[in-house]
């Protein structure tokens, strides 16, 4: 028989269509899925596992929607820099990545997103080193051990400096390599089951290290192949400048152009699209990874992320590349987002709720996974975050969503994704945390050496 747990006396935000949020709740867990959701139920097995919920909020596990691992290693360089400026300094060191320094980047990147209440998250790896070896295994290896649900992206980049691009030459493959092993990554990795621990996607990186050719050819592929597809878009003023200059185009018109709209893509960042191509991004069901804090990092422009979720657009959230966002905490984004909102359109641009929306069901459509993931219904997988709100940083907040979006980020009294739990009194019990630690001080002081 299944395992069952007894999650009780929460408050519940469940994220349902009806958006329903309940006060002392129960829900109850059987096996991997989530069996029921309000009232106890009459019968529980003697054996059942009972969490206390008294004084924690409990919601859908957050779901990162885009993520750099690699760079977990390589934080907290080029500090003060533009976006090209910063991928400039740092492509010759990473360049230097291996299996080893990717695998404890990845380590120590999803350790730190299971802390903050993700249960679900992508990654979009697009640098191999000739040498490199198994770096798409490496990180699937470190997301089975630390326990969470996995949509790495098998990304690539073909355009280098000699032809115009930005990364050196030795970290671009040819168009034949890039699409071998995007094949190859699908047929040994991905897992289509509506209950998947683990889904490839394609991801040729930006328009400014890529050519037109492996666009179209990677859409083709993908299409072929039944997966997602994903890139950087719109994220700067000067990809707009990139793309008119050698496009004569937007960066969203040069992608609609190869074939990159659809159910199926998403885009990371979205933050320079103006009203008309909002429009197409909405009609085409195209998602958009809103990262808030990498964004502000790097001194680019707000994402119009309430005219985004109001035309339509499929939009959820994402920590992006740990070197451009230190922290990488996810719920810290929800946080960021409402922020950031206001800065822009005012005090009623982004509320408490829609940014949990995007932290969790609006992650799960763009992933592809809101039929199995992002709101607490019975059914859907068990993948659940039960926050603590006891604490004196908490103390006296009313309502718990505001609590949890506007104050300090609670600890995890406890969380479990597939219906195991990965998380409790805020430690991570699949994994250890300081052991990781040292393990990516090592790593990131021999990339540093490794590239002189």
């Amino acid at each position: 028989m299944p395992s069952v747990t007894v999650i009780d006396n929460a408050f519940v935000v469940t994220v349902d269509p009806q958006r329903r949020e309940l006060a002392d709740a129960c829900v109850v867990i059987e096996g991997t899925r989530i069996v029921s959701v309000g009232a106890p139920p009459a019968q529980l097995p003697a054996d059942a596992i009972r969490v206390d919920g008294r004084g924690c909020v409990l919601t859908p596990g957050l779901v990162n929607t885009h993520h750099h691992l690699y760079q977990w290693v390589t934080r907290g360089l080029a500090a003060d820099h533009t976006l090209f400026q910063w991928l400039t300094t740092l492509y010759p060191i990473w360049a230097g990545i291996d299996e080893a320094a990717v695998r404890t980047a990845a380590l120590g990147g999803l350790a730190q997103l299971a802390l903050s209440g993700c249960t679900t998250t992508t990654d979009h790896h697009y640098v191999f080193p000739a040498e490199g070896g198994d770096l798409l295994g490496a990180e699937i290896d470190a997301a089975t051990t630390v326990g969470l649900r996995f949509h790495p992206t098998r990304g690539s980049m073909d355009l280098s400096e000699k032809d115009g691009g930005l990364p050196p030459d030795s970290v671009v493959q040819s168009i034949d390599e890039i699409l071998t092993a995007s094949s190859d990554a699908v047929s040994r990795w991905h897992d289509p089951a509506d209950d998947s621990m683990l889904r490839i996607a394609l991801a040729p990186c930006s328009p400014f290290s890529v050519t037109t050719d492996l666009l179209r050819e990677s859409a083709t592929l993908a299409r072929e192949l039944d997966v997602r597809m994903h890139t950087h878009l719109a994220e700067s003023l000067d990809e707009n400048t990139y793309c008119q200059q050698h496009f004569g185009s937007t960066p969203l018109q040069y992608m609609e152009s190869v074939g990159w709209v659809g159910h199926d893509v998403w885009f990371a960042h979205g933050i320079e699209f103006d009203d008309d191509e909002i429009g197409r991004l909405a009609a085409t069901s195209t998602g958009v990874a809103h990262c808030p804090t990498s964004n502000a990092r790097l001194g680019n422009r707000i994402c119009r992320t309430r005219d985004l979720v109001d035309a339509g657009v499929p939009v959820g959230l994402g920590v992006d590349g740990a070197a451009s966002n230190e922290s990488c905490r996810l719920l810290e984004e929800a946080h960021q987002a409402v922020l950031m909102a206001r800065a822009r359109g005012g005090p009623t641009a982004l509320t408490t709720r829609t940014a949990i929306e995007l932290a969790t069901i609006g992650g799960a459509q763009v992933l592809g996974r809101a039929a199995d993931t992002g709101s607490i219904e019975v059914g859907k997988l068990a993948d659940l975050v039960l926050w603590d709100l006891t604490s004196v940083a908490h103390s006296g907040i009313d309502d718990p969503v505001a609590a949890l979006v506007l104050g300090a980020i609670p600890p995890i009294a406890a969380s479990w994704v597939n219906g195991r739990q990965v998380v409790e009194h805020n430690m991570l019990r699949t994994v250890d945390a300081e052991r990781i630690a040292a393990d990516v001080v090592r790593e990131h002081r021999r990339l540093i050496e490794k590239a002189g």
